[in-house]
């Protein structure tokens, strides 16, 4: 038998504060206010470029794990093929709406590519702790041969804000693969990490101890080693090159930025399930948790929001004050509505449908 694991409501917790940054970049994005601010608004934005999406995909790796552990521990042929299915069927649920936002203008989706990561982890429901990782170092070290030979630019226009190619097969193959938001590689390497997290006893204090310590050396010496690398190579290979190469900025999304993104993730999700616990019964605590179980609905929400804004001419060449504001303005309502509507129904409404589609 296999016994039913308490809920992690740090996981949740995590899950809200992804999807805030998330709304604080993306935002940035659509107002055009990317560096139109004072250098401190300018740093603490961009603290939350490519960093909370990694969050919310090393979340869904862990909540996948979680979902098939039964099916894992077992290896019932009946379970697997049952989680099998039921994950596709999500996989298309989120495809499907991923190209409904695209197609009325949100290109900065990533609806579309979780899909296809979602598909792909149903391979690895069974796969041992090796596999994971042998996966994740030859997706990243594939990624990183790409960026090096192939011309990462091509498809997107000159502010690199479109995919004018993206409705091509050519087009959307490379931007799903190579050099979109979110591509295959190396951003696969994210859910991957997440069903190993996913596997561990995180009701251990050892455990979240020695991740939590691992993780934070990693990040300081990732984030050294990139300023330093920058510092020192650019007068011979030029800044641009090097940054290119040893960034930790999402775009391209190196190894660096990969592997610093991991480390950052972890000790955000590792002292989101502390605060929990200290906090359990603080309302805001509570709340925040109610918004993470409803992340899907936000993540559309804040995209439908965006009509609203751009009704009120708030799109384009605003400032990041004014980004930011909105983000927390966003933000602030749908922790009120979790509240609400949580406080009558299980799950939120994007994330019912979804149900009742894939666990057919």
């Amino acid at each position: 038998m296999v016994e039913k694991s308490k809920r992690i409501t740090g996981f949740d917790f995590a899950r809200a504060l992804a999807i805030f940054g998330m709304v604080i970049v993306n935002y940035k994005l659509a107002m055009g206010a990317d560096g139109n601010g004072a250098a401190w608004i300018i740093n603490f934005t961009g603290l939350f470029e490519g960093r909370a999406s990694a969050i919310f995909v090393i979340l869904a790796g862990i909540g996948i794990s979680l979902m098939t552990k039964r099916a894992r521990i077992t290896k019932d042929p009946t379970l697997i093929k049952k989680s099998k299915h039921t994950t596709w069927r999500r996989a298309i649920f989120l495809f499907i709406l991923g190209i409904f936002l695209y197609i009325v203008g949100w290109s900065a989706d990533i609806l579309h590519y979780y899909a296809f990561y979602m598909f792909l982890s149903s391979f690895y429901i069974v796969a041992s702790n090796r596999t994971l990782l042998y996966s994740f170092i030859g997706i990243l070290t594939t990624a990183q041969i790409f960026q090096l030979i192939f011309d990462y630019t091509k498809g997107w226009d000159a502010s690199f804000h479109e995919y004018p190619a993206f409705w091509t097969l050519a087009g959307f193959l490379r931007n799903l693969l190579f050099n979109g938001f979110h591509p295959i590689f190396p951003w696969l390497c994210f859910l991957l990490l997440g069903m190993w997290l996913g596997r561990l006893d995180f009701t251990r204090n050892d455990i979240r101890k020695k991740l939590l310590w691992y993780s934070s050396f990693a990040c300081i010496v990732l984030e050294g080693l990139s300023f330093f690398l920058i510092k020192t190579i650019s007068p011979y290979i030029g800044r641009d090159i090097a940054i290119y190469i040893f960034s930790t900025k999402p775009m391209p999304p190196n190894l660096f930025y990969i592997l610093s993104s991991s480390s950052t993730a972890i000790i955000v999700i590792i002292l989101c399930i502390y605060v929990t616990e200290i906090f359990t019964k603080n309302v805001i605590t509570k709340s925040l948790i109610l918004t993470g179980q409803m992340a899907l609905t936000h993540y559309i929400g804040h995209v439908l929001f965006l009509f609203v804004l751009a009704a009120g001419n708030l799109l384009g060449s605003q400032t990041l004050y004014i980004s930011l504001m909105w983000s927390i303005v966003f933000f602030i309502i749908v922790i009120i509505m979790s509240y609400i509507w949580r406080s009558r129904l299980t799950r939120g409404p994007i994330e019912l449908l979804m149900r009742k589609y894939s666990d057919q």
